[in-house]
């Protein structure tokens, strides 16, 4: 499984970005993506995940009501809109995608993911 994200860049506070996730070597449509972020000399913190074939998806409480995960099934393309911006979203924001989900629903834990990208920046300031 390779991970590629994009969509990084610099936003003022109140902005939106959306990031793009290109996923490869998933063997069915039923798949898990996560979102995470890292501040500098911090762990992964969980964003956002989708189950796709369920359409589950579970936000961290910190971005609810204001980012929504989805998928462009077909393309294999997981989205990350990120309306609302705040400073404190700062970070380098990466996709995941773990080998094994049982269930229904999907992890935000970092380390239930094997497969990462190589992450985007994305800066909110003024």
């Amino acid at each position: 499984v390779q991970l590629v994200e994009s969509g990084g860049g610099f936003v003022q506070p109140g902005g939106s970005l959306r990031l793009s996730c290109a996923a490869s070597g998933f063997t069915s449509d039923d798949y898990v993506v996560g979102w995470f972020r890292q501040y500098p000399g911090q762990e992964r913190e969980g964003v956002a995940c989708l189950r796709n074939s369920f359409g589950n998806v579970y936000y961290a409480d910190s971005v609810k009501g204001r980012f929504t995960i989805s998928s462009a099934n077909a393309r294999k393309m997981v989205y990350l809109q990120m309306n609302n911006l705040k400073r404190g979203d700062t970070a380098v924001y990466f996709c995941a995608a773990p080998r094994d989900f049982p269930g229904y629903g999907c992890p935000l834990g970092s380390y239930e993911y094997d497969y990462w990208g190589q992450g985007t920046q994305v800066t909110v300031s003024s």
